[in-house]
């Protein structure tokens, strides 16, 4: 028979009676729904290992965790922020409430697993559903929320911060260290979650570097600063990455092809910048007769 238990600090822990002695195992999470889900390949690891002797272990997937985390895969230094923060968040509260996030984190948990097995630290994994259920994000900010951003935000750095991240379309982890940012007269070479790339600066970027001193942000401070001042002004369901598909859907409403929206974006295909744009887009379809 076994039960799930958590200890003092939280961590739950699988408890089995075999031949009237007890073996407990730590199942390392402090959330009920992941020790569930973690306990039945435990316990019937546990069980083979009992019946049939000791067994080569896989690692626990807090070291595999550790282990993933620590190994050069040339990631960028967001790439490695994301997947610090989302096996980090996992292992302490289990999946995410956001159905995106988790989504997200489920892709991240599996590429983790499928890392640990070409090492050779796990015989096989299973890989998780859910990867990709997530519901594609459409939230654009209209014209009356540009001039309220681009005219109320403070302090006045971050306001022009903003106004930069709009007027490029860059994510806010390729821009909120742009003194680390190489510029040059119509251009900038970043780097973000897509590795190095460039962005082409238009004239009202250009303004906003000639006008402001550098910025230095942390992702902390950009996330508050934010969040601040969506709240003083009453803008609800905003979120910084919103900008950039504010400036996406914006140039493909003004004419532009698909095609230079997603050079601009630094997609790595038009596919990822269509599968994006698809359900913004499909809206403005006027009637039509067949």
């Amino acid at each position: 028979m076994a039960s799930i238990y958590p200890k003092q600090n939280g961590i739950y822990q699988l408890s089995i009676v075999f031949q009237g002695k007890r073996i407990t195992k730590s199942l390392g999470t402090r959330s009920k729904e992941t020790a569930l889900k973690l306990s039945q390949s435990i316990e019937r690891d546990i069980y083979s290992e009992l019946l049939n002797g000791k067994q080569t272990k896989d690692i626990a997937f807090k070291d595999l965790v550790h282990k993933y985390l620590s190994y050069d895969h040339n990631w960028s230094k967001s790439t490695l922020e994301i997947n610090t923060l989302k096996l980090t968040n996992y292992l302490r509260y289990g999946y995410p409430i956001n159905k995106t996030t988790k989504a997200m984190t489920i892709r991240i948990i599996n590429g983790c697993n499928r890392w640990g097995v070409d090492q050779g630290h796990l015989k096989s994994y299973q890989k998780i559903k859910g990867g990709n259920d997530y519901d594609a994000r459409t939230r654009v900010v209209t014209s009356d929320e540009l001039l309220l951003l681009f005219n109320e935000v403070t302090p006045l750095p971050f306001r022009q911060f903003i106004r930069f991240a709009y007027y490029t379309g860059a994510r806010v982890g390729e821009i909120r260290r742009i003194s680390r940012v190489l510029l040059y007269p119509d251009s900038m070479v970043v780097s973000g979650k897509s590795g190095q790339r460039t962005v082409k600066l238009n004239r009202q970027a250009k303004d906003v570097i000639r006008e402001t001193p550098v910025w230095d942000y942390t992702a902390n401070y950009v996330q508050l600063t934010w969040r601040r001042n969506r709240v003083r002004l009453g803008l609800e369901d905003i979120r910084f990455h919103d900008l950039r598909r504010t400036f996406g859907y914006n140039l493909v409403m003004q004419g532009r092809s698909i095609y230079e929206v997603s050079k601009l974006l630094g997609h790595s295909s038009v596919v990822t910048t269509e599968r994006h744009y698809a359900p913004l887009l499909t809206s403005e379809i006027k009637g039509f007769m067949l």
